[in-house]
């Protein structure tokens, strides 16, 4: 018996794009990068280079997904009989495995009665045997023959897959709709789209088009079958969702942390609290950030601050913090924020991604104290352990009794009822937080695979006594208790100004001129400077002349907001304080009338002497009269139609304010108003399009209404 294989073994990008088989995309391009996601081309025996003209590449049959090569042997009207023993036994594998599980549970009980046959066959004789297990098993005798000649030759391990029933392979006898190739392309095109509607409402419009142009189109729930059938699935969310339904179809990588020691990578990251806290310097309350620091191998929080917002001098006192109680890490996990991605951190590190590469940038802390950065992909939370802490901590934090009444809801639309009606000191805020860290560190019961049911504090404290630990030196501890700046020295003096304050040192004359690093103590720029080069060496230290900075960076952005607050406060209460503005004082002072001085007479006269001047003589032109229209003007004209009365100007916004100022000022002028009058200006006070007409009047004058 020959085997049963597709009419055509061997297909180029072009054939399959147009043969519509299940899971082959229908064009060139997308079966050739289907073609190159499963490396079709590496096999040996199933892909070769196209003989003739035009060259390119063929494929295998057997390359083919598993329901694109079932629907080639459907189409090749396979026999429905047993396969011959000459079947490669990788073929029939591959189709049995293609099967549903009670077509192999049939297969797997016809291979358990041949079994019971050979076993009888030694004592009584395989005919008697094949008798004896068909009455035992209720099947024809002839049956089970038919079962032995369908694994004549065949291995004994291989003929599970030579015993499944063959009527799967068989042409379906079902009908195949038919619909126009319009149809499809239309469906595809308005359902694969990522603000594409419903496959219902696609199909719908999609159908409407094609009865206009008389096109043939399938029944819907065909349709829908249709679609599955040759857009994988995985294509269609991606084309719906974009890359975030894409990543959602792959599973997240597992990483795996049991091979990591205590400190030798900790990750770190800001958290909003969702309560509202009483800030020093601050009249209405705020919600502050949190920074803290997590060691990536038990999980516990090793450092953290609480500042107004994230920033780089919350971070620095965090990583300041950690490094003094713990060590110093070999790895640094961050994300992509300005805090962390700061030149003071992490400056000269290549793939920052913030803020401007320059070649004269300094090296940041963690390059200089041999910590290697890596940054965790944005808005990813599953890149970051500490966003599991976050959640942990902020619902036992948050909803402490503590802060009943100043919880202010996790969004914007889970306010609690009793939203705003308090706040909470900072120092109060600060020690419960303390508190809640220590008691996450603390909790037992922890089920990650490194802690096993204790603790994060007994987890690390196990790995921290044997792992080796590298402690700070004197000088390291300038790094990261500083902050830095790339400063130019004076060119002649060598002194050198950093936030309104002047440093100098007689060993900067050396220097003068030249471009340095300056770290200093953000909490306290008076204590002084500490002069590096671009490259890292100490230079020497520069103590303050002129202390007429702030103390801390801090305060100074503090005051400056104040200072800001104070000023526009100002401008208002002078806006209040001068009801008329400079230009409606000019135009009153126009129509003022000029004074008239009267002549003085003069009491002594000095008669000047007679000059004898030559007279001047001038002709003037004296004017013709036109007397073109005297006979028309000699006429008596006379319109004896009735007079029109003249038309009222129409009220408009402009005219009802200027009434209303009209009423104002005559009030105050002690004139009398009539009702109509003051029952209007009542109305017009509460009339929304006035009010704003009333706010532009009031500070920008006459010349803001028309």
């Amino acid at each position: 018996m020959t085997q049963a294989t597709p009419d055509r073994e061997w297909w180029t990008a072009e054939a399959l794009a147009a043969a519509g088989l299940p899971d082959v995309p229908t064009s060139q391009k997308g079966v050739d990068l289907l073609a190159k996601r499963l490396d079709w081309r590496a096999h040996p025996t199933y892909a070769r280079r196209r003989a003739g003209r035009g060259g390119g590449w063929e494929y295998h049959w057997k390359l083919l997904p598993v329901r694109a090569q079932a629907a080639l042997l459907k189409a090749a009207n396979a026999p429905h009989h047993a396969p011959a023993p000459q079947r490669a036994r990788g073929e029939v594998w591959s189709w049995y495995d293609g099967l549903p599980e009670a077509v192999k549970a049939q297969a797997a009980a016809r291979l358990a009665v041949i079994q019971k046959v050979e076993a009888l066959e030694a004592p009584m004789g395989k005919a008697l045997a094949v008798d004896t297990v068909a009455a035992e098993a209720d099947v024809a005798a002839r049956t089970i023959w038919n079962w032995f000649e369908m694994i004549e030759g065949v291995d004994p391990a291989d003929r599970l897959a030579y015993l499944a029933p063959r009527h799967r392979a068989a042409e379906a006898k079902r009908e195949r709709a038919e619909c126009s190739q319009e149809f499809l392309d239309w469906l595809k095109a308005d359902y694969l789209r990522v603000d594409g509607g419903s496959f219902k409402a696609c199909y719908d419009r999609v159908k409407a088009l094609c009865k206009t142009r008389g096109l043939k189109v399938l029944a819907d729930r065909t349709a829908r079958r249709w679609m599955d059938a040759n857009v994988p699935r995985v294509t269609q969310v991606y084309a719906r969702e974009g890359l975030k339904g894409l990543e959602k179809c792959f599973p997240p990588q597992i990483r795996d942390r049991s091979t990591m020691v205590a400190l030798e990578g900790v990750n770190a990251d800001c958290h909003k609290i969702d309560v509202f806290v009483q800030w020093p310097g601050i009249d209405k309350p705020v919600r502050p950030q949190i920074v803290a620091f997590q060691d990536l191998y038990s999980n516990k929080i090793l450092s953290w601050r609480v500042d107004l917002d994230p920033n780089k001098v919350a971070v620095m006192s965090a990583f300041g913090e950690l490094i003094e109680t713990w060590g110093i890490p070999r790895h640094c996990l961050f994300d992509n924020g300005h805090e962390f991605a700061n030149k003071w951190l992490t400056g000269g590190t290549p793939t920052r991604f913030r803020f401007t590469v320059r070649d004269d940038d300094a090296l940041g802390v963690l390059p200089q104290m041999g910590i290697q950065v890596h940054w965790a992909t944005p808005a990813h939370g599953q890149a970051k352990p500490i966003e599991r802490a976050f959640r942990d901590i902020a619902d036992r934090l948050a909803r402490h009794p503590a802060f009943a009444g100043a919880y202010v809801g996790n969004k914007p639309t889970a306010k609690p009822e009793n939203y705003g009606s308090r706040a909470i000191p900072l120092a109060d805020f600060l020690a419960i937080t303390a508190q809640e860290i220590a008691d996450h560190n603390a909790r037992p019961g922890r089920l990650t695979p490194n802690a096993k049911g204790r603790s994060f504090d007994d987890t690390f404290a196990e790995s921290y006594g044997t792992a080796p630990i590298r402690k700070a030196t004197p000088e390291q501890h300038r790094l990261w208790l500083m902050g830095q700046e790339v400063c130019t020295l004076h060119r002649t003096h060598g002194a050198l100004a950093l936030f309104k304050n002047s440093y100098w040192a007689d060993w900067m004359n050396e220097f003068a001129g030249q471009k340095v690093v300056a770290r200093f103590d953000p909490e306290n720029l008076h204590a002084g400077l500490w002069i590096y080069t671009l490259a890292g060496e100490f230079l020497g230290e520069a103590e303050c002349r002129e202390k007429v900075g702030f103390f801390d960076l801090v305060g100074a952005r503090l005051h400056a907001k104040a200072k800001a607050q104070r000023r526009r406060a100002e401008k208002e209460l002078l806006k209040a304080q001068l009801p008329v503005s400079v230009e409606a004082l000019v135009a009153e002072l126009a129509t003022v009338p000029a004074p008239e001085t009267p002549l003085i007479e003069a009491k002594v006269v000095d008669i000047a002497p007679v000059r004898h001047r030559k007279v001047m003589t001038m002709e003037r032109s004296l004017p013709v009269p036109d007397t073109s229209r005297d006979a028309e003007l000699r006429v008596l004209q006379v319109d004896f139609t009735a007079p029109r009365p003249a038309a009222e100007p129409e009220e408009t916004d402009v005219t009802r304010f200027w009434r209303v100022i009209d009423i104002e000022r005559r009030s105050e002028a002690g004139e009398p108003i009539s009702a109509e009058d003051a029952d209007f200006y009542e109305r017009m006070q509460r009339h929304p399009i006035y009010r704003a007409q009333r706010a532009m009047f009031d500070r920008d004058g006459d010349a803001a209404i028309g």
